[in-house]
């Protein structure tokens, strides 16, 4: 049984999902992957529903009736890892705007002791993106300020959604009470984890742009983050998180 599995979640990704099952699968032999659909209409499901046989019991994949957020992908996600027995679990986009490679070394400092690894685009002081227009790159980046002023949360990359989790961790993180299904549900998790005093690692990554497929950034989606950080804040001084 493999002690590591990473989640991503696919809404019509079908001109990738194949090279990205490939490539994870070709990582370590005994890493495991659960991909999430929400129903894709392009067949995304189907394309890595025809994989499984070649990675029996390491490829999994979650149907979802539709198009229900990022953030309650994750959740059912980290809901069916955490009636198995993983020790580590990981969350990436389908897009390759995370780099696959950089995987290892998320598990590697998970292993090490930390509670939650951020694959960083801002750690260090630097900014690491490739193929992003100049104002969404401020737009992020500031973002990230924002939220490290309103929270008081050491994250330089709060918004990140390339990470691996203890699934210690997610067992403790209090699941059933994430509010949040866009962007804000990265920046909530993290937040929960940091009020848990889980031991939080940032390391270096390059986030590169989509190539292929389309994004599924909205103003809706970063509304939400925007409104939600003062949100969280004001709920944890409460104690109502």
């Amino acid at each position: 049984m493999s002690d590591s599995i990473v989640i991503i979640p696919t809404y019509n990704e079908k001109e990738n999902i194949e090279k990205m099952i490939r490539k994870v699968m070709s990582l370590r032999p005994e890493l495991h992957l659960l991909v999430v659909d929400d129903n894709s209409p392009d067949g995304t499901a189907n394309i890595a529903a025809g994989l499984q046989g070649e990675f029996s019991g390491r490829l999994h994949i979650l149907n979802r009736p539709g198009k229900q957020g990022l953030g309650t992908a994750y959740i059912a996600g980290f809901q069916w890892v955490l009636q198995r027995n993983y020790s580590f679990v990981c969350e990436m986009d389908c897009d390759f705007s995370h780099n696959p490679d950089d995987l290892l070394r998320l598990i590697d400092e998970a292993r090490a002791g930390s509670d939650l690894v951020i694959g960083s685009r801002y750690v260090g002081g630097l900014v690491n993106v490739v193929n992003w227009p100049m104002g969404r790159v401020l737009m992020s980046y500031y973002a990230s300020t924002y939220v490290r002023m309103i929270t008081g949360m050491p994250v330089r990359d709060a918004t990140a959604g390339f990470v691996c989790y203890r699934s210690k961790l997610l067992a403790d993180i209090g699941l059933e009470r994430v509010k949040f299904k866009g962007y804000a549900f990265q920046i909530e998790m993290k937040f929960r984890a940091w009020k848990k005093k889980a031991i939080l690692k940032e390391i270096p990554i390059i986030f590169t742009d989509r190539t292929e497929g389309t994004s599924k950034m909205s103003t809706r989606i970063f509304r939400e983050a925007l409104f939600g950080v003062m949100e969280l804040r004001l709920r944890s001084m409460f104690g109502k998180l």
